[in-house]
């Protein structure tokens, strides 16, 4: 028996707000392959300003940093995470709702909220701001996104399995690295790979807590639209919205895997 189909009206709808929402993407891909320097004249296909990318010194310092800024994030945040959903779907202790709870803060709260809130307390320590505060600034908000993506993936584990790995003599060691981080492994990818994208695009938390020396690739492409929109911003801008784009469905594919 078929499926009724959708009204006319509603597939119009959704068809128009994903053209609302898509569209100044295209307009911005589009432009990057011009050769002219003005946006509002289209001249054909050309390769220039993804070359020009490859010789612009100042981008590539600041994607340097970024990268440099990056992957430690991630890795601090996905063991953070991992750890944290292990006790969080494992563990009994006062407060564990709360916890629980405190996790989605970071994700709800506004990122100038925060941004002003991690820059009030790294000027309270006395930490100079730099690279340093970026990566603890990245990894405040990168490890609920990790905890919650692990855990969900945590949730569905069948917890005999381990408990049959003890009854044929493992100890608990042996039993988390041979049975538990497999049987985690595609949640732990997952969470990796939507907390890169996250770390490289930040702009607000990062734009109150860089510092002289920190100037990651957005706060750059911020510094260069404001003398005038190129159409190397436009490729870059387009490489930044396909590579995480690729990336995020990625590990969404990896966190949705039955093992």
């Amino acid at each position: 028996m078929k499926s009724p189909a959708a009204p006319r009206w509603l597939t119009c709808s959704a068809l128009g707000l994903y053209g609302f929402l898509y569209a100044p993407l295209g307009v911005l891909i589009a432009f990057s392959w011009t050769p002219s320097e003005y946006l509002l004249r289209w001249e054909g296909l050309t390769w220039r300003w993804y070359q020009a990318l490859w010789q612009h010194q100042p981008l590539q310092e600041a994607l340097l940093v970024s990268l440099t800024i990056a992957i430690p994030t991630v890795v601090i945040a996905t063991v953070i995470g991992t750890l944290t959903a292990l006790a969080l779907a494992r563990a009994r202790f006062p407060g564990k709702l709360l916890v629980q709870g405190l996790l989605y803060l970071p994700l709800i709260m506004p990122s100038l909220v925060l941004g002003v809130a991690l820059l009030l307390l790294f000027v309270a320590i006395s930490l100079p701001l730099g690279v340093m505060t970026i990566i603890l600034a990245h990894v405040a908000f990168s490890i609920p996104l990790t905890t919650l993506v692990i855990l969900a993936r945590m949730q569905r584990l069948d917890p005999h399995l381990e408990e049959a790995a003890m009854d044929l003599g493992a100890d608990a060691w042996t039993t988390f690295w041979r049975v538990t981080v497999p049987l985690l492994r595609p949640g732990i990818v997952a969470a990796a790979l939507l907390a890169l994208p996250w770390s490289l695009n930040d702009f607000v938390v990062t734009f109150f807590v860089a510092g002289v020396g920190s100037t990651t690739l957005p706060l750059r492409i911020h510094a260069m639209i404001r003398l005038g929109v190129s159409p190397m911003v436009n490729a870059l801008g387009t490489l930044l919205v396909i590579l995480p784009l690729l990336v995020a469905l990625l590990g969404t594919r990896l966190a949705q895997r039955q093992v």
